[in-house]
C-alpha cells in the first residue's frame, strides 16, 4: 500500500482558498477511489481538469479471443512479436478474462499524446529499457526490472530512451497493491514481508506545464479508446498529497522467503488484485533440509490458472523456454517440472532466475493474435524420450 506523500504547492488545509500570484483560484480535484472510502489524493491545477474542447470515439479495444479448445498447457514466444512503437499502441495482447490483460510491447517510441486507463490500474513490468513516466502526480524514471504501478485514472504519457525496450503489461478492472498478509491494520508493511517502504519510488519531481493549446488525452473505458482535446496541457498540477499516485517497486530489492523444505508460490507474491496475484520469482538460496528436492512439486492448479513469464537466469523446472517466454497452465490439469528437472536439482544450492507469476482465479483466454507466437508442441513436452 502506497504511503503518505507530498509534493509540491498546496494549502495549509484541504478544501480552502489556494490563490495563484494573479489573484486567481486554483483548481482543485480530489481523485479517491472505492466511492471516496478508498485511498484517495487532491490534486491542484492551473486548470480545470473538466475543460475539453472536444471528445470524440478513438477505437474498439475489444479483444478477439480464441474459440474453445482443448484444455492444455501453452507457450507463447513473445520474442517473435517484432512491432514496435510506443508503450500503449503497441501493445501486444496474449491472454485475458473478465480481471485482467495481459500483453506485450516494445515500446522504441515517446506517447505523442496523454493516456489514462478508467477502468482499473496498470501494473507495467519493465523487462529491458529505460526512460521515463511522466504523470500528473510527477516524473518517475524506470530500468530493467522495475513494476511501474499507475492507479486508475493517471493521466501520463512514456517517453523510452534510445535502445531495446520490452514491457509486460497488466491491465485490469480493478486495484494493484500489496499483499494483505504482509500489512498491519494501519497499512503499514511488517516485518516479515518481502519488501519494505524503503524499497518503493515515487514520483521524483513534479514538473508542472502552465501552457495552453491543444492536448490529446486518450482514454480507455467500457471497451473502446475515447480522444479527449484539452485546451491546455494536462501535466499543470502545481501540488498534490495523499495516498494515491503512481509507484516503482524494482524486482531486484525483493528478498526471497526460504526453509528447509520447498515452499508454496505464496511467499513470492508481491501484489494482488480482484481475483489475480502477481509473483515475483528471484535468484535465493534453495532448501537446506539434507533430503530436501529443491525443484517444485506436481501439483493441480485446483482453482486458479498459472502464467509465468521468464524474465532471465536458469529456470530450474522448464526445458524449451527462454527469456520472454509465457507459459499458461490452466486449471483443471496438473503441471509440474518437465522430465530430468527433478534429479538434476537434488544437491544444488542455489538457482539463479528472475521470472514474473500471474495466478488468476478465473480461466483465461488466448487472444487470437497470440496464436502467431505460440508453441504447439509445449503440451507434449512432458513426455519422456
Amino acid at each position: 500500500m502506497p504511503f503518505y506523500r507530498q509534493m509540491g504547492q498546496i494549502p495549509r488545509k484541504r478544501h480552502t482558498i489556494f490563490r495563484k500570484e494573479d489573484g486567481s483560484l486554483y483548481r482543485e480535484q480530489v481523485m479517491g477511489t472505492k466511492g471516496f472510502s478508498g485511498i484517495q489524493s487532491i490534486l491542484y491545477h492551473h486548470y480545470p481538469p473538466t475543460e475539453v474542447l472536444k471528445a470524440e470515439l478513438h477505437s474498439n479495444c475489444t479483444i478477439e479471443f480464441e474459440e474453445q479448445e482443448a484444455l492444455r498447457h501453452r507457450h507463447f514466444l513473445t520474442n517473435m512479436y517484432k512491432e514496435q512503437g510506443d508503450a500503449v499502441a503497441g501493445r501486444q495482447y496474449v491472454l485475458g478474462n473478465e480481471d485482467l490483460l495481459i500483453a506485450v510491447a516494445n515500446p522504441t517510441e515517446p506517447m505523442d499524446y496523454f493516456y489514462r486507463n478508467g477502468d482499473g490500474d496498470e501494473l507495467l513490468f519493465v523487462h529491458t529499457g529505460t526512460g521515463k513516466v511522466e504523470t500528473m502526480f510527477g516524473t518517475l524514471t524506470y530500468r530493467p526490472g522495475d513494476y511501474i504501478v499507475i492507479p486508475i485514472g493517471t493521466i501520463y504519457r512514456i517517453l523510452p530512451d534510445e535502445g531495446d525496450s520490452k514491457f509486460l503489461v497488466v491491465e485490469t478492472n480493478s486495484w494493484i497493491t500489496t499483499p494483505k498478509r504482509y500489512r498491519n491494520a494501519h497499512g503499514q508493511i511488517l516485518e516479515h514481508s518481502p519488501f519494505c517502504e524503503r524499497d518503493i519510488r515515487g514520483p521524483e519531481t513534479l514538473d508542472t506545464y502552465s501552457e495552453t493549446g491543444e492536448f490529446e488525452i486518450r482514454t480507455k473505458s467500457r471497451g473502446w479508446m475515447h480522444s479527449h482535446i484539452l485546451s491546455h496541457h494536462p501535466l499543470d498540477v502545481v501540488g498534490w498529497d495523499g495516498f494515491l499516485y503512481p509507484w516503482i517497486f524494482n524486482i531486484e530489492d525483493f528478498e526471497p522467503i526460504t526453509g528447509r523444505i520447498h515452499m508454496p508460490p505464496p511467499i513470492h507474491q508481491t501484489f494482488e488484485g480482484n481475483n489475480f496475484v502477481v509473483c515475483s520469482f528471484v535468484p535465493r538460496l534453495y532448501d537446506y533440509h539434507p533430503e530436501a528436492v529443491p525443484t517444485p512439486y506436481f501439483h493441480s492448479n485446483v482453482d486458479s490458472d498459472e502464467v509465468l513469464y521468464y524474465v532471465q537466469g536458469n529456470f530450474m523446472s522448464r526445458k524449451g523456454v527462454g527469456e520472454g517466454s509465457i507459459t499458461l497452465h490452466p486449471s483443471g490439469i496438473p503441471h509440474g517440472p518437465h522430465p530430468g528437472t527433478i534429479e538434476a536439482s537434488i544437491g544444488k544450492k542455489e538457482t539463479i532466475e528472475l521470472a514474473v507469476m500471474i495466478d488468476t482465479f478465473r480461466p483465461l483466454r488466448v487472444v487470437n493474435q497470440a496464436h502467431a507466437l505460440e508453441d504447439p508442441q509445449y503440451v507434449y513436452s512432458w513426455l519422456h524420450k
